[in-house]
């Protein structure tokens, strides 16, 4: 399965899905899938999160409380949940804030090692 075809998966099956890529922490995407949405902006939603999680890491490596593995921020509009894939990348998934959290960070969870094999 592909990288799209697995954010595809995710988006689709998760409950209020809008979009999910994956992403470097330097905010570049390396797919994505995104459903129109008039609501939000993705992709810029996305990067922009991605310099803020990229803080998170080196605070948790300063910290020396273990590697980062999840992060979420829920707003009025929107939930994005994100997964560590490997050190140099992440994978976001953007639902609506009535969307299936619990599901979103499953699907996260089971596809994350995945992917990682697929990006060695």
């Amino acid at each position: 399965m592909s990288f799209r075809e697995t954010l595809q998966d995710i988006v689709e099956n998760v409950g209020g899905g809008l979009g999910a890529v994956i992403m470097g922490y330097d905010g570049i995407p390396i797919d994505e899938y995104v459903q129109e949405s008039d609501a939000l902006d993705v992709q810029l939603l996305t990067a922009e999160y991605a310099a803020v999680l990229k803080e998170i890491k080196r605070t948790v490596e300063v910290l020396k409380s273990g590697v980062l593995e999840e992060v979420a921020i829920n707003t009025e509009l929107s939930t994005a949940i994100f997964r560590v894939i490997n050190e140099d990348f992440f994978i976001v998934l953007v639902m609506t804030s009535d969307g299936n959290f619990g599901k979103g960070r499953f699907l996260l969870r089971r596809e994350a090692p995945r992917l990682c094999e697929y990006l060695q």
